[in-house]
């Protein structure tokens, strides 16, 4: 909690699986599932398996200080989003859920925040234009990959990049950032 806090996450943690069940099930809001193997009541799959029965969208870290291939197999069956080894330092575990999060489309920072405005309204812009990916390319000197990434706010643009994509839509710079 005292780590993913100031990062901008609200952590609610929760000691009993049964409880946990129950929170997930009364559908409050939560979007990364942290969880160990080795939990008091049952076994951490077991708890995932029955998860996975009424939430197959939540985002699952698990935490294993025991890894073995058959809990790394049936994590890959469940669609775990991370599998860690323990120990681990603080920094991995926060990278962990950055990462996870943003892949789900969970925006943590403020930046990433950014960068799905900046990318929204590329697309935007170019759809409203008729534009496919590919004849942004030909007009800005980007490669096709970098647009989409953008777009999906995967990657963040220069500003460079960005004056060409402006350019090439015939939108003011300043419009792409929205209300930022």
């Amino acid at each position: 909690m005292e780590l993913l806090s100031p990062v901008g996450c609200d952590v609610v943690p929760i000691n009993s699986p049964t409880e946990a069940i129950q929170k997930l099930r009364a559908k409050e809001t939560f979007h990364v599932l942290i969880l160990d193997l080795r939990m008091p009541e049952m076994d951490g799959l077991d708890f995932l398996r029955m998860v996975r029965k009424f939430d197959q969208d939540i985002a699952v870290i698990i935490l294993t200080g025991f890894p073995t291939l058959q809990t790394a197999t049936d994590a890959i069956e469940y669609d775990v989003s991370a599998y860690m080894q323990k120990p681990f330092g603080g920094e991995d575990l926060k990278n962990t859920v950055d990462r996870v999060a943003r892949k789900k489309g969970i925006i943590v920072r403020p930046e990433d925040e950014l960068h799905v405005t900046i990318g929204q309204r590329i697309r935007m812009s170019r759809k409203t234009r008729n534009l496919t990916l590919k004849q942004m390319g030909r007009r800005t000197g980007l490669s096709v990959s970098l647009l989409s990434q953008i777009e999906r706010a995967e990657s963040s643009a220069s500003i460079s990049s960005l004056y060409k994509i402006s350019t090439a839509l015939e939108v003011p710079l300043a419009e792409l950032f929205g209300d930022f």
